[in-house]
């Protein structure tokens, strides 16, 4: 009897869990068993395995195998088990010494050639196995993107020859210790929009405290091209969130590109979407568009468009930056801070309010249109403002605006302004926080107390008014909120109530 053990790591998010590969040659009639909850691709293994070995001149087993994949509860999905396997059949049949796996990590899919394919989420599987003190084996196509976790020690190989080589003692893999190319992110700059002067203003606002906005205007009036360069006027990513938004897109059939390293993520689903594509789901649960814009943008165009029951789900991860996807057999916890970027039209047709005057909805079809959205979802958005159509003159000269750099760079400033005093920003405040650090003077607690008053603002809206109002200080460096500031942040709520809807 002869047993080799093995690691490897499972996907379910950032943190992959860490999957224990037995296998065990017993006595009886040839056979192959794979046990652990192996879904397809893994069950598949044992033919891709046995190929490769025979064809690499390896001896096969002619006895009882059994890959036991632990722990049992945990499904095992994709190829990137057929390298463990495949040594650890080498190791109990004493072809390969096996007195080193203990200190390694693997993970590779195999041709039947031998060669060692590229693996989707390599590189939250090196997220966790740097952690975990041992170095990571992998196909030399994730080297790069393995590479960005700097810690890690990473051993790229071609072929599982090369690996079996390593453990051999014969020649030894050689650690990747390249520096990744990657390049400077490249943004659309927002001084292409001509006019909407107050939106940039709003987005301003939003991209120094982090918070969510709502953009409602007729087609045409620019509302997707703010929103696309919105990434532009955000501040630089950290090297702790650019691993960790790469590590969530490593998981996703796209996987993640070295040039994306640092690039705010901008995900824009069709209004068509499910709710399983947005917050992340199935049998064995992956990351939706929430958690794939991690420290970046999520944009839903359209927003009456979507299903109501699909919208509904975004309340919770808007509040807490996290999703707890539940299922009979599984939980999984991803990450979901996001910043939320909406737009809508005004009514039907899209055009109240527009200057050609064309709009023909009823009060009663524009009231129906926009109840599609919940005042609870409404009311976690923090900004929300009207991007009116651009006047023949303004549209027809030179683009004039700010372009994103300059705006970057007050944001950048206000940001390191919220870092420093609370450490982070001014969106993610708690309320104890807010009572301490968000305080108006007299005037400007007075002009809130009107501001509930006339608007019937819930406890909710009031405490978004004051994050968005030490917002609009930082941007000036304010020591504290006036009534400047809380007269700026209550208009940025104030377009549903004018409109009566």
């Amino acid at each position: 009897m002869s047993l080799a053990v093995l690691y490897s790591r499972a996907l379910a998010g950032t943190e992959a869990p860490l999957v224990t590969v037995e296998v065990h040659l017993g006595s009886g009639l040839p056979s192959f068993t794979i046990v652990g909850l192996p879904e397809a691709e893994v069950k598949e293994s044992k033919d891709r395995v046995r190929a490769a070995l025979l064809n690499c001149r390896f001896d096969f087993p002619a006895r009882r195998i059994t890959v036991n994949l632990a722990p049992a509860d945990l499904p095992k999905e994709s190829g990137r088990f057929d390298l463990p396997i495949a040594l650890g059949i080498l190791a109990a049949s004493k072809q390969i010494p096996s007195g080193k796996l203990a200190d390694y990590e693997l993970a590779g899919e195999l041709a039947l050639t031998g060669e060692l394919r590229p693996i989707r989420g390599a590189l939250a599987m090196t997220y966790s196995a740097s952690r975990s003190g041992r170095a990571f084996i992998l196909p030399t196509e994730n080297a790069a993107e393995a590479a960005l976790v700097e810690e890690a020690e990473v051993y790229p190989a071609a072929t599982v020859l090369e690996v079996c080589s390593h453990f051999g003692g014969h020649e030894p893999l050689k650690r990747y210790l390249e520096k990744p190319r990657t390049l400077a992110p490249c943004y659309d700059d927002v001084q292409e929009v001509k006019g909407q002067a107050h939106a940039k203003r709003a987005l301003e606002i939003a991209a120094a405290g982090n918070h969510s906005v709502l953009m409602v205007g007729p087609p045409g009036t620019g509302k997707s091209m703010l929103a696309a360069r919105f990434p532009g006027i955000l501040p630089a990513m950290t090297e702790e969130q650019a691993l960790e938004s790469a590590a969530i897109q490593s998981l996703a059939s796209s996987g993640f590109r070295v040039e994306n390293w640092k690039k705010r993520p901008y995900r824009a689903p069709h209004h068509t979407a499910s709710a399983v594509a947005l917050v992340g789901g199935g049998g064995n649960p992956r990351p939706g568009e929430i958690s794939l814009a991690l420290h970046g943008v999520l944009f839903l165009d359209e927003l009456p468009e979507f299903d109501r029951k699909v919208l509904e789900v975004l309340r919770e991860p808007l509040e807490s930056g996290r999703i707890t996807v539940s299922r009979a057999a599984r939980q999984a916890d991803f990450p979901a801070q996001f910043q939320l970027i909406a737009a809508m039209n005004p009514c039907p047709c899209g055009y109240l309010g527009h200057f050609s005057g064309k709009c023909r909805c009823t009060p009663d079809q524009v009231v129906r249109y926009r109840g599609k959205i919940s005042g609870p979802l409404l009311d976690r958005i923090d900004i929300q403002i009207e991007v009116p159509a651009v006047p023949e003159e303004e549209l027809t000269r030179q683009a004039s605006g700010e372009p994103s750099a300059a705006i970057r760079s007050r944001v950048e400033s206000a940001y390191r302004q919220q870092l420093a005093r609370q450490g982070k920003p001014n969106a993610q405040l708690t309320t104890q926080e807010i009572d301490r650090i968000c305080i108006p003077d007299a005037q400007g607690m007075e002009l809130l107390k009107q501001a509930i008053n006339r608007l019937s603002l819930s406890a909710r809206a009031y405490h978004r008014i004051l994050k968005v109002a030490r917002s609009i200080a930082d941007l000036t460096h304010a020591p504290q909120i006036v009534a400047a500031h809380i007269a700026e942040a209550v208009q940025y709520r104030r377009f549903f109530d004018r409109s009566g809807a």
